[in-house]
């Protein structure tokens, strides 16, 4: 017997108040930030907006880019590379940020609760 879960999603922000190559930070899940990214070929990116090496909720504000193929956002305050895909630090073995599933539906951008 299998049992199907249920996804929730939660709507954060309208999807042009998101530019390509850039992030915006969003409550979402009882006030955790995360920040979304929008890269070009309709890929979007959802992790926490919170910077384990710095301590500060700044990743929205970092800079996007590719690392070897990998899309990538560098914080502004000490410029660890995060992948957007996996929330993998590229800099720093064993860093990490969580990374949720996003969507876009009817120009919104929704987030999948954990």
């Amino acid at each position: 017997m299998t049992t199907s879960i249920e996804r929730t999603w939660t709507a954060v922000c309208a999807a042009e108040a998101v530019p390509e190559y850039a992030g915006v930070a969003a409550l979402f899940d009882g006030g955790v930030q995360v920040a979304i990214f929008h890269l070009p070929g309709d890929r979007w990116y959802a992790l926490s907006n919170w910077d384990p090496c710095s301590g500060a909720a700044v990743l929205s504000r970092g800079i996007v880019g590719d690392a070897g193929g990998v899309p990538v956002v560098a914080s502004p305050v000490y410029k660890e590379r995060f992948a957007l895909d996996s929330g993998q630090c590229l800099d720093t073995e064993g860093v990490t940020v969580p990374v949720y599933e996003v969507r876009v539906r009817e120009g919104v951008v929704e987030v999948e609760s954990p």
